[in-house]
């Protein structure tokens, strides 16, 4: 009898405790754009970068890596970084995130 008597003491409590901790453990998390910039410790050369290099970029996976060489093996090196929403699957978004991150010198 005294063990359902805590139970229904303690469980509400154990619940309350989780609900008010769950929220700063997430603001403790850090996103994956924070995470991906500071992967990045000096910008990314573009023009010379390899894939290993590129994937380091938010949102940079290796498909779009492999195609950033592509776009440079097939029309020279990129002359302004605007260029770099030509290579297909890098819009808007994308380049906003990466913009800050690369250079082409």
């Amino acid at each position: 009898m005294p063990v359902k008597k805590y139970s229904i003491i303690l469980l509400p409590a154990f619940a309350l405790l989780l609900y008010a901790v769950m929220p700063c453990a997430a603001q403790n998390q850090p996103t994956n754009q924070q995470t991906a910039s500071e992967q990045v410790s000096a910008k990314i050369n573009t023009n010379t970068a390899d894939k290993a290099d590129l994937e380091k970029l938010p949102g940079i996976g290796p498909t779009l890596a492999e195609r950033n060489i592509q776009y440079r093996q097939e029309h020279g090196p990129f002359k302004t970084i605007d260029e770099l929403k030509n290579v297909k699957g890098i819009g808007d978004k994308k380049f906003e995130a990466i913009k800050d991150l690369i250079t082409l010198e």
